[in-house]
């Protein structure tokens, strides 16, 4: 949870293992630094780096719909990379100061966000 200096209440989280630091990190930052909605937010291809539960290497693992031209930058620079179809399920809201809430799901999971 993240109380912003504008009034805004963040709620947030993920499944994901160890990457879960990392996907949320994501996530804040494109929503908070970046402003991009939510959704956005949340759907935007993920990595992780570093080794997670089942997983026998401690490479960097990105998911197939990050841009194919990143990922052979990646690999021609020698990075050890690995593909996956998706990177935890995460979900968010935020309460602005107007009382207005926005919440978002990840479209990698069955779920949803809903207005009451």
């Amino acid at each position: 949870m993240a109380v912003l200096r504008d009034g805004r209440v963040m709620a947030f989280g993920t499944m994901g293992g160890d990457a879960q630091p990392q996907i949320q990190s994501a996530l804040f930052t494109r929503h908070v630094l970046y402003r991009q909605s939510l959704a956005q937010a949340i759907e935007r291809p993920r990595w992780y780096l570093g080794r997670t539960w089942g997983s026998n290497t401690g490479n960097l693992v990105v998911e197939e719909t990050l841009d194919g031209n990143v990922i052979d930058r990646l690999l021609s620079a020698g990075h050890d990379v690995s593909l996956a179809s998706a990177i935890g399920h995460a979900g968010a809201l935020v309460r602005h100061p107007d009382g207005m809430l926005e919440a978002a799901h990840d479209p990698r999971a069955d779920g949803g966000a809903a207005g009451l």
